[in-house]
């Protein structure tokens, strides 16, 4: 990917018959197969030999594989090698995670309800800049060719941009989806000559420099009546029985209203900033060490970390500066006279510095804190102690 240009995703709804659904859904389960089988043999080898399998030697087994199992050839190739490139990508996290003497997570054996998609590698000849058979629209744009699927109705609800790299096909709560992901060229927005620093909380989503006050949503926080009744019908249901799947899938589909509810939010509040902003400092915020705490439920339904890498994509795509900023003393530092001390915070929302007086909402004080500290030049406040991490 060069400079000028950025990877955006385009997501369209896809209606196969029940044959190509049918077809789709063993995809899914042969490539879980062949995960799992992968991971049994990594963990197989070393346990009995000490010998270390490496993902090309999984994918040069794939023509036996084949030939011992036939059902394995009514799946497209590139298909079949996409699992074991990422059970490898598994394996060097692990490996990576264990060396930084972090908490490693050893990869896992996928059960059914943790693998909804399969992949196809390559949906575009570069050489001939164009169309290869997966992933290919028809001239009607109305279907797209699934190689081993078939021909499957696809709403192309706004058209593709840019060069088409790869095609995911996602099963989420009894939709399909065709996920691809696109090279665009970067679509510089002109200067505003403005910049914002913007502070996030649970009470407000976001409060920035200029003082606006964005509300939380509280996506879940609203469901969350519903959603108890529902897991109470879960719980009474017989393991195993088809009311149980049904009252699981009505669970499943209010979380899926919950989460694009929320993205809808993230992606128009980042929009918004991204148009009116040529630099954005945000708090560096480590939302993983965070949920730990008694905040828990009200840190994830405000979901900072989606909506700062929803952010940096939108910045990056128009040619916008992110900055993110250690948010240490940014809530106890005088915007005014640079004085720190955790006196200033009077409670949640007040804040008054002891030596100048200056009185202000602790939060919009904090949002300025951090402006200040993503422009300066330097990068680092020595005299207020707020550091600059990007």
């Amino acid at each position: 990917m060069s400079d000028d240009t950025t990877i955006r995703v385009f997501k369209y709804r896809l209606y196969p018959t029940k044959l190509q659904e049918a077809t789709m859904f063993n995809t899914l389960r042969l490539t879980r197969t062949l995960y799992n089988a992968a991971l049994e043999q990594r963990i197989a080898a070393y346990k009995k030999q000490g010998k270390t399998v490496t993902g090309y030697d999984q994918q040069k087994e794939l023509t036996a594989l084949k030939a011992e199992c036939p059902e394995f050839a009514a799946v497209y190739s590139h298909v079949l090698q996409e699992p074991l490139e990422r059970l490898d990508k598994a394996f060097k996290g692990f490996f990576s995670r264990l060396k930084q003497g972090k908490k490693a997570g050893f990869p896992r054996f996928k059960p059914m309800q943790r693998w909804t998609s399969f992949k196809f590698k390559e949906v575009w000849d570069k050489k001939k800049g164009r169309w290869l058979t997966p992933g290919r629209p028809t001239d009607d744009g109305k279907r797209i060719n699934i190689p081993k699927i078939g021909s499957v109705k696809c709403k192309f609800h706004r058209p593709l941009e840019g060069v088409p790299k790869n095609l995911q096909v996602v099963h989420d709560c009894g939709e399909w989806y065709a996920v691809y992901t696109c090279e665009v060229p970067q679509r510089s927005l002109p200067a505003t000559g403005s910049s914002v620093g913007v502070d996030v909380g649970t009470t407000w989503f976001a409060i920035t420099s200029d003082g606006e006050f964005v509300e939380n949503p509280r996506h879940l926080q609203k469901n969350l009546r519903k959603l108890r009744i529902q897991q109470r019908t879960v719980a009474r249901r017989k393991k195993g029985g088809n009311r149980r799947k049904k009252a699981v899938k009505l669970v499943a589909k209010t979380h899926q209203r919950i989460r694009r509810a929320r993205l809808d939010f993230h992606h128009k509040t980042a929009r918004r900033l991204v148009n009116e902003h040529d630099v954005i400092a945000h708090e560096d915020l480590k939302v993983s060490n965070m949920v730990k705490s008694n905040l828990a439920r009200s840190i994830s339904d405000v979901g900072w970390s989606q909506f700062f890498d929803i952010l940096a994509l939108k910045a990056e795509e128009a040619a916008r500066r992110v900055i993110r900023v250690d948010p240490r003393y940014t809530s106890q530092t005088c915007h005014q006279c640079g004085h720190r001390c955790k006196e200033n915070r009077l409670s949640q929302s007040r804040f008054r510095c002891v030596v100048c007086g200056h009185e202000d909402n602790a939060d919009l004080n904090a949002a300025r804190n951090i402006l200040r500290a993503g422009t300066r030049p330097s990068g680092v406040n020595d005299k207020e102690g707020i550091y600059v991490v990007a």
